[in-house]
């Protein structure tokens, strides 16, 4: 099971992220948002709440309680290294 060892908010939306597997990328908040909708995404429009981002349990989070799961953020990550 993959899991999200750090984040690195850099800012407009976009993250710097290291997985459990090796692999490192960045991950576009703002795509993932864009066909997405829900009363605990509403504040992710909010660029100071967006840089809010913690990890819990190897998940995205933020204190609202919303948790984004590492496999479905690795999947939508641009990988700059992939594990060997």
């Amino acid at each position: 099971m993959i899991s999200l060892l750090s984040l690195n908010y850099l800012g407009i939306g976009q993250f710097s992220l290291v997985f459990s597997d090796g692999s490192e990328g960045l991950f576009d908040l703002n795509a993932y948002l864009a066909n997405r909708q829900g009363s605990l995404l509403l504040r992710l429009g909010d660029d100071e709440y967006m840089a809010r981002a913690f990890i819990e349990a190897g998940a995205m989070a933020w204190p609202n309680g919303l948790e984004l799961a590492p496999q479905r953020i690795l999947e939508m990550t641009k990988l700059i290294k992939r594990a060997a």
